[in-house]
């Protein structure tokens, strides 16, 4: 199925509650458990919009205009205070000399990235900008915040091609200088990364999307390899569970992959594991963990992940989890899934079609 028409992108937010819409007839913003809509904004507020990024349930969406008669210039990032009493709710505006190309939040710090640099900011109040980083040719506006309020580390490409570079934003003040390390990830162009909740781990994919590595973030050192598939995929999305027990992937193939992190007896091995050594070629193929079970997706539409835990702590999450994908073509997929790899779908819905229930 292919995107529906005025979708422009999907974002969970920052603690996977609830997600995003940016359209062409404005956004709409939409809670997970249950699945309703929380709010929107309507385009003759905000034009149609490009990007938007929630910080956690509150009221504040950072937005860029995009899409097919944007109010706003792409060039610039909003923040809309939706609780704000009138109708003039826009509070704070940023503007930069390229187009945006990723927005991120925390309750302290604001990303926002272009093609070939990025920008750290203090946040919401008195807003400075903190530092800014080159980087190397980012089309895609690759980049992560973490959550974590221990650990305020970004990630993003690195000056070396499939290099990542780590920062702990956390430590920068006005004028400060911070030095990010580099991770060398990949031997071809990272095409996606994520860092876990706690800020531990990041993992990392390349533009082929055939493998996806896990680094300590402390150590630099490589942790897993997993492999998603022997066929090159353009990957969506990579999201750990609430844990960190689990990551899930999705790609333009057409399927969400599960990993095991924690218990990575539990992924799949090739089968000529038990033949013995198969020489240097086979080797890698052969060690690579694959995914513990993998669900059918639209394969034509963006299709970002997250985990839910159903009411439950995260730490109730042993041997099950409960991921969900938002697609581009507006459906909405929730999946339940055992350690023996099977999975069922326990919800779909065409969230475009659900209307507003509550105010956001």
């Amino acid at each position: 199925m292919a995107q529906a028409r005025g979708v422009n992108s999907i974002r969970f937010n920052q603690d996977q509650s609830c997600f995003c819409v940016a359209m062409d007839s404005g956004v709409r913003i939409f809670n997970v458990e249950p699945l309703m809509e929380k709010g929107h904004l309507d385009a003759e507020q905000v034009g149609s919009v490009g990007l938007a990024e929630m910080l956690n349930c509150s009221n504040l969406l950072a937005i860029v205009g995009g899409g097919s008669h944007p109010k706003f210039p792409d060039v610039s990032v909003l923040i809309w205070d939706d609780a704000r009493e009138g109708k003039d709710k826009l509070v704070l505006e940023f503007t930069f000399p390229k187009p945006v190309l990723a927005v991120r939040m925390r309750p302290d710090k604001l990303v926002v990235v272009l093609q070939s640099r990025l920008y750290v900011f203090s946040f919401p109040q008195n807003p400075t900008k903190l530092f800014e980083f080159d980087t190397r040719d980012n089309p895609k506006g690759i980049c992560d915040l973490c959550p974590s309020l221990e650990k305020a580390l970004l990630v993003f490409p690195g000056h070396k091609c499939g290099s990542l570079q780590l920062v702990d934003v956390g430590a920068a003040r006005e004028g400060s200088s911070v030095a990010p390390v580099t991770v060398a990830a990949h031997q071809s162009e990272v095409g996606c990364v994520a860092l876990s909740p706690s800020g531990a781990l990041v993992a990392s994919a390349s533009r082929r999307g055939t493998l996806i590595r896990l680094f300590c973030t402390h150590s630099r050192a490589r942790v897993l390899e997993l492999r998603r598939g022997t066929d090159p995929a353009t990957l969506y999305c990579l999201a750990f569970s609430p844990d960190s027990a689990f990551l899930c992937a999705t790609s333009d193939k057409g399927t969400g992959h599960i990993f095991a992190l924690r218990d990575t007896r539990l992924n799949r091995r090739s089968a000529l594991v038990c033949v013995g050594p198969v020489g240097p070629v086979l080797e890698p193929y052969v060690e690579s963990q694959w995914s513990l079970a993998t669900f059918a997706l639209p394969g034509e539409s963006p299709a970002p992940c997250a985990f839910g835990t159903a009411g439950r702590s995260p730490r109730a999450v042993v041997g099950q989890g409960h991921p969900k994908t938002v697609c581009g073509d507006g459906s909405f997929h929730k999946y339940v899934f055992s350690p023996d790899g099977n999975y069922n779908l326990k919800a779909f819905h065409v969230f475009l079609d659900i209307c507003d229930d509550d105010d956001f």
